[in-house]
């Protein structure tokens, strides 16, 4: 018997939206992979990011393309020369993840030679707008011990300000989104010092990053978009001292596994992201922060409604993903 492959975008509505420096939200748009082989049902679910050319169109094409030879038996190390690291394979790698943990009567965990899961602080997104209004839901949010901040450049020295004066006691961590340039750099980046900031995410495009190299700064200097789909880590190191592991971006769990002991192998700090998705989308990502120094798992934390059943928080502690999720 053949195996079945099933997939359908489906999207969750934000609560109050999500700003960023390029864009702004108010639905989560995902693409769910279903497996299905007799009894056992593998899932994954991936995030279309528009920085690279994706879309949930062009990400069914994908899966739609390589679903003959999901059903002919592909395996997981085929599958990375197969596909081209991005959403779609996350999806599809996901999916084999959950599908080959229950066909085996174990956890993914134990399959990637993992202990046991232990449960994690995660981060909490503020979105880019006016200091005021970001101060007013940082204070709100106060109480979480690690906040991420997002910004979007000229300015971001007021609205850094005003969220440390909102959240005097909370780790604060800041993701520009490629928003700084020249012109802002050095305001935003002593403020950031003044402010504690532990660690900042992407200041500067990809393409212009290069005056990060040799920065004297007491922050932790973070690539994300510098971390191309399949790219790999070389070059980075002389620019950034750590690196975000996503998901959708390394192309699937197979994948991300790999570019982890790669990155711990040259001192990167590691952090752990998440495109906006539900708690589908960040079972698997639990495995990979499990010796993170940063974790961004907030995905379901941000949507009015997760999908059901879903990761268990406790305020900010995200516990394992239970079998009847995933994995």
């Amino acid at each position: 018997m053949s195996m079945d492959v099933l997939f359908e975008a489906e999207q969750f509505e934000i609560a109050g939206g999500f700003k960023i420096s390029r864009e702004t939200r108010t639905h989560a748009k995902v693409v769910v992979v279903q497996l299905e082989d007799g009894p056992f049902v593998g899932r994954g679910e991936c995030v279309p990011y528009p920085r690279y050319g994706e879309t949930v169109e062009s990400v069914q094409t994908q899966i739609g393309e390589i679903a003959p030879r999901l059903r002919e038996g592909l395996s997981r190390s085929a599958l990375l020369e197969a596909m081209p690291a991005g959403a779609a394979r996350n999806a599809v790698d996901c999916a084999m993840w959950d599908m080959e943990a229950k066909k085996a009567g174990t956890s993914a965990a134990g399959l990637a030679g993992l202990g046991a899961l232990e449960p994690l602080t995660t981060a909490f997104t503020i979105s880019v707008d006016t200091p005021e209004i970001m101060a007013q839901k940082t204070a709100a949010a106060a109480h979480r011990p690690l906040l991420k901040v997002k910004l979007g450049g000229a300015g971001d020295d007021l609205r850094i300000a005003a969220v440390r004066q909102a959240a005097p006691d909370s780790t604060l961590i800041v993701d520009a989104n490629e928003a700084w340039d020249d012109t802002c750099f050095e305001a935003n980046m002593a403020a950031c010092e003044a402010a504690g900031v532990a660690l900042i995410e992407q200041p500067l495009p990809s393409k212009a990053d290069g005056m990060l190299a040799g920065l004297n700064t007491s922050v932790t200097i973070c690539a994300d978009e510098s971390l191309h789909p399949g790219s790999g880590i070389d070059g980075l190191r002389a620019k950034y001292d750590a690196v975000n592991i996503k998901l959708d971006k390394a192309g699937g769990l197979t994948a991300a596994l790999d570019l982890l002991e790669k990155a711990k192998a040259d001192n990167f700090k590691i952090m752990i992201g998440c495109m906006l998705g539900t708690s589908l989308a960040m079972a698997p990502a639990v495995l990979l922060a499990q010796h993170a120094d940063f974790v961004d798992l907030d995905g379901p934390l941000l949507l009015s409604q997760d999908r059901s059943p879903g990761l268990t928080f406790e305020g900010s502690i995200l516990h394992p993903p239970r079998p009847e999720l995933w994995g």
